[in-house]
């Protein structure tokens, strides 16, 4: 569990780290280097799930080292079926990652939505649904792992 104290805002306690998987935590397919010690750091802290398409069907060989859930969503409303996931956790618990259209709902209804702005771009229906914009998924990552960084971000 992380708990953020943001100023003048709102006190985030954080049990399950929700991501996007192609566009986010991956590109073409191929998961981003460097992210499994980091993404296996914060498990010690918080339960993370993946949720994927697959478009490239290399989710589980990609994510073997990974300390984390992973759920192949279907082809239909995918918006609906993430955001339902998050709903399930319970969404006050959640930080979601993301940066399609399909993760919108998602990024929308956790308590603290990111959207990446990395080689896939992002939707812009998703950027407005976010707390919080990253360039990069190491960036996301780390606001969890330094949580002062958010504090400066999101204070009132």
């Amino acid at each position: 569990m992380i708990t953020i104290d943001i100023p003048g805002n709102r006190k985030i306690v954080v049990k399950y780290l929700v991501l996007d998987y192609n566009g986010t935590l991956a590109i073409d397919g191929k998961l981003i280097a460097g992210l499994e010690p980091l993404l296996n750091q914060l498990s010690e802290q918080l339960e993370i799930y993946v949720l994927t398409a697959d478009t490239f069907g290399t989710v589980e060989k990609e994510l073997a080292g990974v300390n984390c859930q992973v759920s192949v969503i279907k082809p239909d409303e995918q918006d609906k079926q993430k955001e339902q996931f998050a709903i399930s956790l319970g969404k006050e618990n959640i930080v979601a990652i993301g940066n399609g259209l399909n993760d919108a709902l998602m990024l929308k209804s956790a308590e603290l939505g990111i959207v990446l702005l990395q080689a896939e771009g992002a939707a812009v229906k998703t950027l407005l649904s976010a707390d919080v914009v990253c360039r990069h998924i190491t960036d996301a990552l780390e606001l969890l792992t330094n949580p002062l960084r958010l504090k400066a971000t999101l204070r009132n």
